[in-house]
């Protein structure tokens, strides 16, 4: 195989290829990245078994072939080489990289060790990328990152209403979007996305305006421009999350969302250990937060606020509470509580469609 292309487009493809091979590889050609060149197409792909992504860029090629190269030494090297056209000729022993005065020569990996991944499914259906991926940052937050709790680490994709819900939950909180008038799946069908693979393709679509969506039995194809991620689905009941959200709250706190996201930046400094908790006083005069810790002191700020209810203070985890009014638009929010000890509901009147349930921290 041998081609040239032009340094930075060379150094996007792996990168992006690049970000599904484990540092921690199972198997040592997967700590590659399967390159091939075929009629001046280059893909470059890269797994971990569970997550593929493939990145395809056009070059001047010579030789048609395949090879497999360390997925993070190959970048690094495209990456310091001096800015314009990068030569690569690989064989079974070695891949060689030159630009300029620049030349390095490196050893592959057989390709006929990288596995055969699975075909996506034929039929796909057209996303909106700008609705898809600001739903996708909404619900993210709260998925959990626990190896332990493999459920938990996915997004739940459902048809909800006439539309799609996304749902995560890591058993503290629980994030929900709705998609009205969104159909991409089928009627009463349910997926399970790990929120890593998302994460990626929400990354992607920054400049697209639309992505293809292929759903199998067992895995789920994600095409965005150029880029192809697939994806194994998470086997799995998700947990009944309805029963966490409760059908009505006798408080109602409303406050400027930034207001409250630098209020609780400010007085979380003294709480050195993330898991001490922001203390919200709420009552007709307004919103009160503090912070306390034995061996750092105390902090106290004063918010405006409009409050409808009895007089109350609960407490969060900060930063817990700052992801859920985070992914909150609009100007305002309101969080919605019962009590002190139930789950409370974070949300915002401009944008109904988002919810966030966050359960409280006991405190003396």
């Amino acid at each position: 195989m041998k081609f040239q292309c032009e340094r930075d487009r060379l150094a996007e493809a792996l990168t992006i290829a690049g970000r599904a091979v484990s540092a921690r590889a199972s198997l040592p050609v997967l700590s590659g990245v399967h390159l091939e060149l075929r009629h001046g197409t280059l893909r470059v792909t890269g797994s971990d078994l569970d997550l593929t992504i493939s990145s395809v860029v056009d070059v001047d090629g010579d030789d048609d072939g395949i090879g497999v190269v360390n997925a993070k030494l190959l970048t690094d090297i495209v990456r310091v080489l001096d800015e314009g056209a990068v030569r690569m000729e690989v064989d079974d022993e070695e891949a060689r990289i030159s630009a300029g005065r620049s030349e390095f020569a490196v050893r592959t990996v057989a390709a006929a060790e990288f596995p055969n991944l699975p075909e996506p499914a034929t039929e796909g259906v057209e996303v909106e990328a700008a609705m898809f991926a600001a739903a996708v940052r909404q619900v993210l937050p709260a998925a959990s990152q626990d190896v332990d709790r493999p459920i938990l680490r996915g997004v739940q994709m459902e048809t909800e209403d006439a539309g799609v819900r996304l749902v995560a939950t890591d058993s503290y909180r629980l994030s929900v979007r709705d998609l009205p008038g969104t159909t991409f799946l089928a009627e009463g069908q349910q997926v399970l996305v790990p929120r890593i693979a998302l994460s990626e393709v929400a990354r992607l679509l920054d400049d697209q305006q639309s992505l293809t969506l292929r759903l199998g039995e067992r895995d789920a194809t994600f095409e965005v421009g150029s880029t192809q991620i697939v994806t194994r689905l998470i086997e799995g009941a998700f947990p009944n999350y309805r029963s966490l959200i409760p059908s009505s709250h006798p408080n109602k706190l409303t406050v400027g969302r930034d207001v409250l996201l630098d209020a609780v930046r400010r007085v979380k400094v003294v709480a050195r250990d993330t898991a001490t908790p922001v203390r919200l006083k709420m009552s007709a005069d307004g919103l009160e937060l503090s912070v306390t810790t034995q061996d750092y002191g105390n902090a106290l700020e004063q918010v405006d606020a409009k409050y409808e209810g009895s007089e109350l203070t609960v407490a969060f985890n900060p930063e817990y509470l700052t992801a859920g009014v985070e992914a909150a638009t609009g100007d305002e929010v309101t969080i919605e509580t019962i009590d002190n000890l139930k789950p409370s509901l974070v949300s915002s009147p401009e944008s109904p469609e988002y919810r966030y349930v966050l359960m409280p921290v006991r405190f003396p």
